[in-house]
């Protein structure tokens, strides 16, 4: 039973070790372990291993034969099927969507179990974002269908992220922004909102921002009013307010697109890292138009103010319509294990895929 690790200091490095978990101990009440199938993996969690320190992601799942602390493991969105169990409720063989470890197993602790959900209440993970540590219990949901995993686990933890994105656009009116731009209008988690911003009848302009490379493919899309490369920044029209969503983090290209709207930059929603490597600079966005964007702080407060009932209906309406469309051009690579994950994962990182693949894992 091995798990894929990451060197902190250096994400484009990983390695495969044997895992620390004894599988055959007795569980403690309250505990469950889970038997991971499988799950995805994208661009999306390198942009875990890239804010790793900064957001916590290192925290989820401690890493095996680690004394040092030098080495992380990147969480990744899956599924899985409980194999013994110490918590009333929850039987052998019920299936779990949810928050992994690139590992074959999962230990939960002090379980708390709802009708729909399951919480990890291990104490390490106790000041984390809830919403990661939330597993949905799948058997349970009217109509669920095992063939739609794979796109459920790709595109979920990404297209949550979109539909709170377009939700938090509209419910601050769009920051007076005239057009909104795009940047890395390739990722997955970019169509997603171009897919909110063209179903909303009432959004502004749309402008899918991307590489010399991709043009044609985001285009092809039908999704953005207006696909623009990097090299051509100056056919964005900087006589209107523009309010940014940027995905790649890239430091430099803010920077100039900033320069190029001047005052007309109303707003900055600094949101992904597909550029992981070209961040860290001074863009020059005052501090009162940019914010970093966490979609777990947007999902809590709306539950709040909706209820869970309601954000999952709004959320899940939204993601099933989109996933649907997006199986249209969305090319599923399956991998067998976490060490032929290690074989393309620098690929990965270096941005390597083409945007339609995506990775399936099955342990």
């Amino acid at each position: 039973m091995n798990e894929l690790q990451i060197l902190k200091s250096d994400i484009t490095q990983a390695r495969v070790v044997r895992s620390g978990l004894d599988i055959d101990a007795p569980l403690a009440t309250g505990e469950i372990l889970l038997k991971v199938d499988k799950f995805g993996f994208s661009a999306n969690n390198v942009t875990y291993a890239a804010a790793g320190d900064q957001l916590g992601y290192w925290q989820f799942f401690p890493a095996s034969d680690n004394e040092s602390n030098t080495w992380g493991i990147i969480p990744v969105w899956g599924f899985a099927d409980v194999v013994a169990s110490s918590a009333t409720g929850v039987d052998v063989g019920e299936r779990v969507f949810g928050y992994y470890p690139t590992n074959s197993y999962l230990k939960m602790g002090n379980v708390k179990v709802l009708e729909s959900r399951l919480i990890d209440g291990a104490e390490h993970r106790s000041k984390l974002p809830p919403g990661y540590n939330t597993y949905r219990r799948v058997g349970l949901e009217p109509g669920y269908d095992r063939n739609m995993d794979n796109m459920r686990m790709l595109l979920w933890p990404l297209y949550i992220t979109s539909f709170c994105l377009w939700d938090s656009l509209q419910h601050n009116g769009w920051h007076g922004a005239k057009q909104v731009v795009v940047i890395s209008a390739s990722s997955k988690t970019s169509i997603g909102l171009g897919y909110a911003l063209a179903a909303d009848t009432d959004a502004p302009t749309s402008i899918g921002f991307t590489s010399k490379g991709n043009q044609q493919w985001v285009e092809n899309l039908g999704l953005y009013d207006q696909t623009i490369n990097y090299d051509a920044l100056e056919d964005i029209d900087a006589s209107i307010p523009t309010v940014i969503v940027d995905m790649s983090g890239n430091s430099t290209l803010l920077a100039n697109l900033h320069a190029h709207l001047g005052e007309n930059l109303a707003h900055c929603l600094n949101v992904g890292l597909t550029h992981w490597s070209e961040g860290g600079r001074d863009t020059g966005i005052p501090k009162e138009k940019r914010e970093f964007f966490f979609a777990p702080s947007h999902i809590q407060m709306r539950m709040k103010e909706w209820g869970p009932e309601e954000f999952d209906s709004k959320s899940s309406q939204f993601i099933t319509d989109s996933s649907t469309q997006s199986a249209d051009w969305m090319k599923i690579e399956k991998l067998d294990g976490v060490e032929k994950l290690a074989d393309i994962y620098g690929d990965v990182c270096a941005g390597k895929l083409p945007p339609e693949k995506a990775l399936v894992i099955e342990l």
